[in-house]
């Protein structure tokens, strides 16, 4: 089979006006950024179709290092739903150029589901994580130089939480020195980076509502604490207009297509490991506004990202899903199943037996929810149709959901229209329930934590360093606790150890520092050893990568 690059090179796109065009957009609504990319404004939004429209989740159980394909189903979903004759629209997250180079080599679906064009998609694209990461540092310069100016009086902080970010995976910036050499060069203190989509900013422009919203929480935005222990923020530096005017392009959700020349949004990148994992909320209802059946996916297994999809995104943007479709495959169940790594492309009918229990604890949590699931076999080409009809058989007569092979990465929407039938069928028959919160937003914080700990990880106990009890102190004190809780943690588990694989239960979780996302307003609980700064693998893709006869090649 051809690459992923080949195929999109092959793919005859549509100018993007033709795109604008067939969605009924107005042309004075939609930026054209080239030929085949357009931002599109928030003032294209129709409120009551979004209220009317299909919204389906795509997520997953708990991901190998390799993932288990989501952005391939969720592009093949709506493909196979064009292809049966319904209006569909995919939005997706940005890739970041630190995985883009480091463990995937992109992230813009597969084969023939693909979001196009694929290089500038994974690359630069219209410059989002760019304005962010500049948006963001820049609130660092000026708070840098009001704690310089003001390092002889009374005025200043006594201790600043805001750090740097840059979207590129290097571990040396984890913990650095700033301000060394004369007086000034500035005052020396400890520091840090973060990559990009663990930016507080990431998170506020997926959550934002419009540009004003977005204004309104930067102003909010915790910087530190004042020689008086009062909280300082971005309202008090004064430069919340300045920082809006980097994300004034940033905020319009982008157009592209896919292979088969359906629209699609990819707009937004936050990690669901270490922030919430969803694209924006603007992208979404823009999909909503325009289409009958809208998909969009969550990060990394469902305990990650469907949790905080349900309980922050949904919950702050009022969205309902209909349905939630759950990816799995063989690999994944396998090393669920405790078959070793090197071994999971191998039969192993026991293997794929044992790790059906994983698959099971998903499907039990999403319930919980109040959703309604079908499962999405996401099918490689060296498995095995026993294999796959075992795990069929378990779907239909153990846990009682629909289920359907995909096969869009090879076949295109022909390969998924199985899925989409599916999709409909259920979504007429027996359509999600209101969403059921993992918790009330008037519960404590440890409240809040406890029941994703308990009730979606199985967790047995939950403990907390010094520096998160004195965390929790300041959010009661500063009347922030009832802001919903964003987990961070490995994503290959349910518990905080990334090799405790398959249906680990009673272990315990500890909760090693809090950040308090105020302009986001939303309580980040970093547990165990999770980086917001990742690192690179051993052989980084971007070995891989070259231009060769102007042509770039290596990007998957």
């Amino acid at each position: 089979m051809k690459t992923d690059i080949e195929i999109a090179r092959e793919t005859k796109l549509k100018p993007i006006n033709e795109i604008v065009e067939q969605m009924g957009i107005a042309p004075e609504l939609a930026e054209p950024y080239g030929h085949y990319i357009a931002k599109i404004s928030p003032q294209a939004l129709r409120p009551e179709a979004i209220k009317k429209n299909n919204l389906i989740l795509v997520t997953a159980i708990t991901p190998t290092k390799a993932g288990v394909g989501k952005t391939t189903v969720s592009i093949g979903l709506a493909l196979g739903l064009n292809r049966i004759g319904k209006k569909a629209i995919v939005a997706l997250r940005e890739p970041s150029l630190g995985p883009c180079f480091g463990m995937k080599g992109g992230a813009a679906g597969g084969g023939y589901a693909q979001v196009l064009p694929m290089e500038k998609i994974n690359l630069h694209f219209t410059g989002d994580f760019h304005a962010i990461t500049a948006a963001h540092n820049m609130i660092t310069a000026l708070l840098e130089n009001y704690i310089y100016q003001n390092r002889n009086n009374c005025e200043g902080l006594s201790r600043v939480l805001w750090k740097r970010v840059l979207d590129v995976n290097d571990r040396t910036l984890r913990n650095v020195i700033t301000g060394l050499g004369n007086i000034t060069d500035g005052i020396p203190h400890e520091s840090g980076f973060d990559i990009t989509p663990a930016s507080e900013i990431m998170a506020i422009l997926c959550l934002a509502t419009d540009f004003d919203d977005l204004k309104r929480r930067i102003e909010n935005i915790l910087l530190g604490y004042t020689k008086l222990g009062e909280p300082f923020t971005v309202k008090d530096l004064g430069i919340a207009g300045a920082i809006s005017i980097l994300l004034m392009d940033a905020v319009k959700p982008n157009l592209v297509q896919t292979t088969e020349g359906t629209p699609a949004f990819v707009h937004g990148g936050p990690f669901a490991n270490i922030a919430h994992g969803c694209n924006s909320i603007l992208a979404t209802k823009m999909s909503l506004s325009y289409a009958d059946y809208a998909i969009t996916e969550a990060g990394f297994g469902a305990d990650l990202g469907a949790e905080k999809f349900f309980d922050i995104k949904c919950r702050m943007a009022g969205l309902q899903p209909k349905l939630t479709v759950l990816v799995a495959t063989l690999q994944g169940l396998k090393l669920h199943g405790g078959v070793s790594e090197r071994a999971i492309k191998e039969p192993d009918m026991e293997g794929v037996r044992r790790g059906l229990v994983n698959l099971e604890r998903h499907v039990h949590n999403l319930r919980n929810f109040g959703q309604s699931v079908v499962v999405c076999f996401n099918r490689f080409a060296s498995d095995l149709d026993e294999e796959i009809a075992m795990v069929q058989k378990y779907c239909h007569e153990t846990l009682g959901v629909g289920f359907a092979v995909n096969e869009a990465f090879a076949k295109g929407g022909k390969g998924a229209e199985e899925l989409a039938q599916l999709v409909v069928d259920t979504i007429e028959q027996n359509p999600s329930q209101p969403i059921r919160f993992a918790y009330g937003l008037n519960e404590s914080i440890e409240d809040k934590v406890n029941h994703i700990a308990k009730e979606i990880y199985s967790a047995g106990s939950v403990t907390y360093s010094s520096k998160a009890f004195k965390a929790i102190q300041k959010i009661n004190d500063m009347g922030l606790a009832h802001l919903p809780v964003c987990i961070a943690k490995t994503q290959y588990s349910f518990s905080t150890d990334p090799k405790a694989y398959g249906d680990v239960r009673g272990f315990e979780m500890k909760v090693s520092d809090i950040v308090i996302n105020r302009g986001a307003e939303m309580i980040v609980v970093i547990m165990g050893d999770i980086m917001r700064m990742p690192g690179l693998p051993k052989e980084p893709q971007a070995v891989n990568m070259d231009v060769i006869n102007g042509q770039i090649e290596g990007l998957s």
